[in-house]
């Protein structure tokens, strides 16, 4: 039988560490298990899924993903346990990272907010002040949590800070790891793994099947476990469009460091054949850009904007490598001050220095955001 466009045996196979039904025909999606695994599964009457295989045999935490109903589910069943939950963001693209109904969600439970990447930031960064910025930012959205805790998981900077609160938290309950996609959530919990030794007698799964529904259990305590949660998909982020390649030359992976290019009103600014900005009235200003340091940026004039675009998207202005896999672009008209910055949706941010009239393009359905500037 085959369940949404997945094949499955006509007896449904479910993993006894996450409760996920297996599934051998799509590799990045929840229950993969190769075909020749899953066999000797069934000669040993016992099935885990290839992501949690990995964490018992390996101590490693693959990410997975769920649309907004099932993570919706998924946040609905920690309200019905004694929980603290740890809403993970990416520093990188804060307000596209945000669960915004996450209180509505989890209900009474208390939660943290733990910041990662830090590592990204220019060293010039000060820690405090980006904390005060980001508990301001979280208020504008509804969230109040309890502490705010900025951490690199791949750098394991700062680590001491999130494990202080776990182990305050998790002798009296479960600690609820959660999160949209590509925030470093796994990356995260996978330093965490390693903290607290990473062996597999203390790093297990759930042994009764479908009591986790593709959560992975981690037990810390006799009583308690850190859970991790697969991660929500967004569809107003950039990434949501781009192929695994083209995301390798999005998101950045090493410090960024700031671009800045004199403007003179009528001229225009591509980043990749992604976004498009248009100077449009002001004086010469200063526009600097806090994106991958990968990302091309082409600045031409604005009446030879449209020509260039058409002629060089996929190639010059790349990505995308198919230009026909990303929506059309649409412009929106922003008035930015010194004091702001726009924020698109899983590509960057970029600031001015006097207040400026710009069209932004952005392909249809990609969020943007003004704000205080970050920096």
């Amino acid at each position: 039988m085959e369940t949404g466009g997945i094949r499955l045996s006509d007896t449904n196979y479910q993993c006894i560490g996450c409760g996920v039904m297996i599934q051998t025909q799509t590799p990045e999606a929840k229950g993969y298990l190769p075909q020749s695994a899953l066999n000797k599964g069934i000669e040993r009457g016992e099935f885990y899924c290839q992501r949690c295989f990995r964490l018992r045999h390996y101590n490693e935490l693959q990410d997975v993903e769920l649309d907004e109903d099932d993570f919706l589910a998924q946040l609905d069943q920690i309200s019905e346990d004694d929980a603290y939950v740890i809403h993970v963001l990416d520093v990188f693209d804060i307000e596209g990272s945000i669960i915004s109904g996450l209180p509505r969600f989890i209900g009474q439970q208390p939660f943290a907010v733990a910041v990662n990447k830090v590592d990204l930031l220019p060293k010039s960064v000060k820690l405090p002040r980006l904390r005060h910025w980001v508990e301001q930012v979280l208020h504008r959205n509804g969230l109040k949590p309890e502490e705010v805790i900025l951490v690199s998981a791949s750098k394991g900077h700062h680590l001491e800070n999130l494990t202080k609160v776990i182990e305050r938290e998790v002798h009296k309950r479960n600690v609820y790891m959660v999160g949209v996609t590509n925030v470093g959530k796994s990356t995260l919990i996978n330093r965490l793994i390693q903290h607290y030794g990473g062996d597999k007698e203390v790093i297990t799964t759930s042994d009764t099947p479908g009591t986790t529904l593709d959560q992975i259990q981690i037990p810390l305590t006799d009583n308690y476990s850190l859970i991790d949660t697969p991660g929500l998909i967004r569809s107003n982020q950039m990434s949501y469009y781009l192929s695994r390649e083209e995301m390798a030359q999005v998101l950045p992976r090493k410090q960024l460091k700031p671009r800045t290019f004199q403007l003179n009103p009528e001229q225009t600014l591509f980043l990749a054949g992604l976004a498009r900005i248009d100077f449009l009235e002001g004086a010469k200003t200063a526009f600097t850009f806090y994106v991958s340091n990968d990302l091309y940026l082409h600045r031409t004039k604005l009446e030879q904007a449209d020509t260039i675009y058409t002629k060089h998207v996929g190639d010059m202005l790349r990505p995308p490598g198919k230009p026909e896999a990303l929506p059309e672009l649409i412009s929106r008209r922003i008035r930015l001050e010194a004091d702001q910055d726009i924020a698109i949706s899983g590509l960057g941010w970029f600031t001015v220095n006097q207040a400026v009239e710009l069209d932004v393009w952005l392909p249809k359905g990609v969020g943007m955001s003004i704000r205080p500037a970050m920096l």
